[in-house]
Order: C-alpha cells, then sequence, then structure tokens
C-alpha cells in the first residue's frame, strides 16, 4: 500500500537526500545519459519531420489529393493547415494511449526490454508515414507514430533514477532532454535537404530507419547498474550508495491508486499547461516563419532552418543550464523543494515575452524570443520530471510519467484541433498569449498541491 509518510520530508536538512556523496572514478552513468540523449534526439527527429514537410507543395497536393500542376487556392491552404491539426492530433492522442500501454509495460517488464519495443514500433511508424496517400492514411501511421514514441520519457526518467543519485538527477536528465532539441535542429537541418533533392516520402523513410540503428545500440549497451558489466566497482557503490528509502519488492500500485495522490497531480498540471505549449512551437513553428502575416520578411522551405537552429540550440541550453542550476542549488544546501521550484520560477518567467513574437514584424526579434521561452519550456520540464523522482520510489516512475503524459497528450490533442481551426481563421496571438502565460499558472497549481516535496513510501 501507499501513503504519504508521517516523518520523512526531504526538504529538511536531516532528510534521506545527502548532497556530499563521494564521487566515483568511473563514467558509466554518463555514457548511459548520453545513449538516452541519442533516443531521444532520434525521437524528435522522426515526431519532427512532419512540420517541416508540410511546407512542400508537393506534400500539401498530395495530401489534398488535387493534380501537382494545380495552384493552391487560399481556401485550399485553409483547408490542408484544418487537417494537419486534425493528423497532430492523432499524433498527440495516440501519444497518450501509448503512456498508458508503455509506461505499464515499462514498469514490468523492465526499461531494455520495454524501451526496446517502443523504440521498434515508432520507427516502423515513421518509415510507414513515407508511403502513405492520404489524409487517413496519414493519421492513422502518426497515430501508430505516437503510441511507439510514448515510451520514450518514461523509459528515459526511470533510467536516470536507476543510474543516478538525486543529486545527479537534474543534470542527467537536462542531458538527455537535450536530445530533443538536437533533434528538432537536425531536422531543420537535412528534412528540407531530403525534401528538395529526393522528395518528401524520403524524409521520412531515412529519419524512420535511423530508430533501428538506436535499437541496436540500447540492445548491446543497456543494463540496470546491478548487472551492468562495464561498471567499476567504486562507481557501482556510488550509484547504489543513493538508495530509495521506501523501493521494496512490492510491485508498482495501479494507475487508480497513484491517481489519489496530490504528488500525481503535480505531476500532471505541469504536463497539461506545458505539453501543449511545447507542441504547438514544435509542430507550427515552420508554418509560423513562413506565412505570418505581421512578419515584414518571410521565410521559404530554402530558409526556415535557419531560425530552427537558434531557437533549438539556445533551447539544448536550457536543458543543461537549468538543469545544473536546480543540481548546483542542491549542493549548497538547499532543500529539494527550493531548489527545484525556484528554478521552475525562473523559467516561468523568461516565457512571459514570448507573446510579443506574434506582433513583431521583425522575425529576428520573434527569433530570440521563441529561442528564450524554448529554452526556460526545457528547465521547466526537466524540474517537473526531476520532482518525480523526488517524490515517487523507482517501482512507481514509470507509471506516474505515464499518468502525466496521457493527460499532456489528451490536452495537447485537443488543442492541436484548436491551433489548426485557430490559425486557419484567425491567426496566431491567441495561441501565443496561452504559451507566455501557461508556466505561472501551471506552477502555482503545483505549489497549492505540494507545499513540500513529501514523499510518497511503499508498505
Amino acid at each position: 500500500m501507499l501513503s504519504p509518510p508521517d516523518s520523512i520530508d526531504n526538504n529538511k536538512p536531516d532528510s534521506i537526500y545527502s548532497p556530499h556523496l563521494p564521487k566515483p572514478t568511473g563514467t558509466v552513468r554518463w555514457f548511459i545519459a548520453g545513449l538516452l540523449a541519442l533516443a531521444t534526439t532520434i525521437n524528435y527527429i522522426d515526431r519532427s519531420v512532419l512540420s517541416f514537410a508540410m511546407l512542400d507543395d508537393a506534400f500539401r497536393h498530395d495530401l489534398l489529393g488535387l493534380p501537382a500542376n494545380q495552384p493552391l487556392t487560399s481556401a485550399d491552404v485553409q483547408r490542408f493547415k484544418e487537417q494537419m491539426g486534425l493528423i497532430d492530433s492523432a499524433f498527440k492522442w495516440a501519444h497518450g494511449l501509448g503512456f498508458i500501454l508503455v509506461s505499464w509495460l515499462i514498469d514490468r517488464v523492465g526499461t531494455r526490454r520495454g524501451f526496446s519495443l517502443s523504440i521498434l514500433v515508432w520507427s516502423l511508424a515513421g518509415m510507414a508515414v513515407g508511403f502513405v496517400r492520404s489524409v487517413s492514411g496519414m493519421a492513422v501511421a502518426r497515430f501508430a507514430l505516437g503510441l511507439g514514441e510514448a515510451g520514450n520519457y518514461p523509459a528515459a526518467i526511470k533510467s536516470v533514477a536507476e543510474w543516478f543519485p538525486r543529486q545527479e538527477r537534474a543534470l542527467a536528465t537536462g542531458i538527455f532532454n537535450s536530445g530533443a532539441n538536437i533533434g528538432i535542429v537536425l531536422t531543420a537541418i537535412g528534412v528540407p535537404w531530403l525534401t528538395l533533392q529526393y522528395g518528401w516520402r524520403s524524409a521520412f523513410v531515412v529519419t524512420g530507419a535511423l530508430g533501428l540503428v538506436v535499437l541496436i545500440l540500447w540492445l548491446r549497451f543497456y543494463r540496470r547498474p546491478e548487472e551492468h558489466p562495464g561498471l567499476s566497482a567504486d562507481e557501482r557503490a556510488y550509484i547504489l550508495s543513493d538508495p530509495d528509502p521506501s523501493i521494496t519488492n512490492t510491485p508498482a500500485p495501479s494507475w487508480f491508486r497513484l491517481l489519489t495522490y496530490r504528488q500525481t497531480w503535480a505531476f500532471v498540471t505541469g504536463k497539461v499547461f506545458s505539453d501543449p505549449i511545447w507542441w504547438f512551437y514544435l509542430t507550427w513553428l515552420p508554418d509560423f516563419f513562413t506565412s505570418n502575416a505581421s512578419f515584414s520578411q518571410k521565410l521559404d522551405l530554402k530558409t526556415v532552418g535557419i531560425p530552427f537552429l537558434i531557437i533549438y540550440l539556445v533551447s539544448d541550453l536550457g536543458n543543461i543550464v537549468f538543469g545544473w542550476l536546480s543540481s548546483a542549488l542542491l549542493r549548497r544546501g538547499w532543500s529539494p523543494n527550493r531548489a527545484r521550484k525556484t528554478t521552475m520560477l525562473l523559467c516561468s518567467l523568461c516565457v512571459l515575452p514570448v507573446y510579443f513574437a506574434s506582433v513583431t514584424a521583425d522575425y529576428r526579434i520573434a527569433i530570440g524570443l521563441i529561442a528564450l521561452a524554448t529554452a526556460a519550456h526545457q528547465g521547466f520540464s526537466v524540474n517537473n520530471f526531476t520532482i518525480i523522482s523526488d517524490v515517487f520510489p523507482k517501482q512507481a516512475i514509470g507509471s506516474v510519467v505515464g499518468i502525466g503524459g496521457l493527460f499532456g497528450a489528451i490536452v495537447s490533442g485537443l488543442f492541436a484541433v484548436a491551433s489548426g481551426l485557430l490559425i486557419a481563421r484567425v491567426g496566431y496571438l491567441p495561441l501565443f498569449i496561452f504559451a507566455s502565460t501557461g508556466y505561472l499558472i501551471a506552477l502555482g497549481i503545483i505549489h497549492v498541491l505540494i507545499p513540500k516535496l513529501d514523499r510518497v513510501e511503499f508498505r
């Protein structure tokens, strides 16, 4: 049975958390973080291809079922954007369903086998997108992609909890989460080139096949620290010297049971407010920079990669900097509660100016504002994920990540449909208003739900 402890409080100096664990000589744990970053990179390449492919005229004609030489009318473009919103929502709702299935699987069969299946499914689905010939076919293929890709974060967060003591988890999470931005940058470079040289279908087939390479590496190198043959004795002792005091051989509780805890709902809140915003950037920024009526100068498929290089390289720093900041505050003696929430507050304040990106006439100002906002999003997300390992036993982490991902995906799916309609009929302003305020609202709710990071115990 799970119940909040009466006396354990990791906000106190004499709690189970210790910022002074001895450092080992081995670095295998950081190799594992790098492997997780690589998997996240490919994960984001596969999900981001559509955002760039949909700028291609041949793609638009194929999806609308129009002859290649027929000019697109404004009504055609509006219909196309609305259909893209529906296709995008299919991916997100499948992503939510996938969290139910894959996170349950990972908690029961282990990270190595569960994540392997996830990578296989998303790689094959990503390649399949290149062979579809209709909107319905695209929706089905993206639905399958969403199912498979849902395994990335439950597996990665659980791996970090298994491989890193608490004082290093925020930084390790930042490292693997940096793969998201690397993936988007590589997509911005590679997909326009592939599309222009070999057609939009080649972009999906090539990027989908990359996941199979990651699958081979994952099966070759990943083991739990207790079983890993490459670990030195002192690094293994270091990893296991920060044990989870509430972990037992008891299996993780049901999702229904986990939903009775305010700690779960705090994480869900962070996902529900931040996920739709991140997905909005991921899906619609290429169109924003190529069609936004506010800009005095617009970009095209050949040049749209430039803002993405800037935005997501800066965004990548958000993973590392805000992950490092949270861990640095812990090393200075701050409680996890104070360190995580202070960092999340700073991130929320950095997001506020992004509203002006939708009204400026200078696309370069928009690039700067969005880059700051996406970096802050990553910092917010890193610390929201890390809170899970602060308050939940390891055997429940995959399930809690799955619950948060499910609710985040459901809301993101609804937001995707609304985004397509709003962009086609009103423009980007309402979406940027929500993007600028959502994080502060989320943090306020999180603090009300868990004013202190009380741990949950298995009994």
